[in-house]
């Protein structure tokens, strides 16, 4: 099944942490503390259904104060597609905004891995490739394309379950991604 088909499948937990995981791993375009989305994980799995909206809310309100950033004038377009990412996710993750939410992370999640790969033609559209196998794209984009599928299969196959293999599976990718936003600062120097 393909990425866009696994999103369109997804219940609202999947889309959630699909969302969250595409933020997650691009965490180092903020420059936040790698635990600083703990709380927002830890609300998905709160099975109970009692407090885990209000968990998911007050996580989202302290990671986006934050992580706020300056102003966006001079951040590159990566960082900001990150912001963005984070700006819109959804106080109510069981909500009717998660889906477009977490579709909408996904898009912007490989757009900041293609910028980011310096094997990857920028110019090209993100949507293309989630259709396409990885073996098309460069090497961070087919990996971040990978990362999200396996997390959507994670959560479909496993439920609540598979919460914590989809957590280290972003975590492997953010330090992927930290230790590329690090080669291209000293790049910059």
């Amino acid at each position: 099944m393909g990425l866009v088909e696994l999103i369109a499948r997804a219940d609202t937990r999947g889309l959630a942490a699909s969302g969250l995981a595409c933020l997650d791993r691009c965490l180092p375009l903020l420059e936040g503390d790698d635990e600083i989305l703990r709380p927002l994980w830890a609300a998905l799995a709160d099975d109970t259904g009692g407090g885990s909206g209000r968990d998911w809310a007050d996580g989202l309100a302290k990671a986006r104060a934050e992580l706020a950033g300056p102003d966006a004038t001079g951040e590159d377009e990566a960082v900001l597609l990150a912001r963005r990412m984070l700006a819109s996710a959804p106080d109510d993750c069981a909500g009717p905004g998660t889906r477009a939410w977490a579709d909408a992370c996904s898009v912007a999640a490989l757009r900041i891995h293609r910028l980011l790969d310096p094997a990857a033609d920028a110019s090209e559209d993100a949507d293309v490739h989630r259709e396409e196998a990885a073996d098309g794209a460069s090497p961070l984009v087919a990996a971040e394309l990978r990362r999200q599928v396996a997390v959507l299969e994670l959560l479909t196959g496993h439920g609540p379950a598979g919460l914590r293999p989809a957590l280290e599976t972003s975590t492997e990718g953010r330090r992927v991604l930290r230790a590329v936003v690090s080669r291209r600062a000293r790049a910059r120097c």
